[in-house]
C-alpha cells in the first residue's frame, strides 16, 4: 500500500517523502557538513601534528576542551566527549607522556585527579590555535561580520541539539 505524499513533502505517515523538496535541503546539509567534516577531520590530524609530531588527532580536541575549561576530572572529560573512561584514560596518558598535559589530586576528592594543560602543553596548543584563527579569518574575509555570528550561531545551535 502506498502513502500519499502531500504539498509539505510528508507521507500520510510523517516521513520526509523521497525527492521532495523537504529532502532536497536536508540533503544538501548532509552533503555540506560530510565535505566540513572530512577537511575538519584532515584539519584536526594537521593541528595534532603541529602541537606535537606524536599527537593523536583526536587527542587535539582534548587540549581545546582543557584550554576552555582549566583543570577537569577524566571522568567529565569522557563524558563531554562521549567516550569511555578507557579511552580517555588512553588518550590522556599519551598527552601525558608528551608533557602536555599533567594530572593533579583534586582538593575536592582525594581518590580523583584533575588534568590541566602544562605551561608547554598551553603554549603548543595556543600557538596552533592562533594560526588556525588567523587562517579563519583569511578564508572568511569576504564575509560580513554578521554572516559569521550568525554561522557561528546556527553551528553552536545544531551542537547543542546534538547533546540532547
Amino acid at each position: 500500500m502506498s502513502s500519499d505524499v502531500h504539498g509539505n513533502g510528508r507521507a500520510d505517515d510523517g516521513r520526509v517523502a523521497e525527492g521532495s523538496g523537504v529532502d532536497r535541503e536536508f540533503l544538501a546539509l548532509e552533503r555540506e557538513l560530510a565535505v566540513f567534516l572530512r577537511r575538519a577531520r584532515a584539519s584536526s590530524g594537521d593541528m595534532a601534528r603541529e602541537v606535537h609530531p606524536e599527537l593523536e588527532p583526536a587527542a587535539y580536541g582534548l587540549l581545546v576542551r582543557l584550554d576552555e575549561a582549566d583543570r577537569q576530572r577524566a571522568t567529565e572529560l569522557a563524558a563531554w566527549f562521549g567516550v569511555g573512561k578507557a579511552t580517555m584514560s588512553r588518550q590522556l596518558r599519551a598527552l601525558e607522556d608528551l608533557g602536555l598535559v599533567t594530572r593533579e589530586p583534586d582538593p575536592a576528592d582525594g581518590r580523583a585527579s584533575l588534568v590541566a594543560l602544562t605551561e608547554e602543553g598551553r603554549a603548543r596548543f595556543r600557538r596552533v590555535r592562533d594560526a588556525r584563527r588567523a587562517r579563519y579569518v583569511r578564508k572568511l574575509a569576504g564575509w560580513d561580520r554578521a554572516e559569521v555570528a550568525e554561522l557561528a550561531r546556527l553551528l553552536h545551535q545544531l551542537n547543542a541539539r546534538a547533546e540532547g
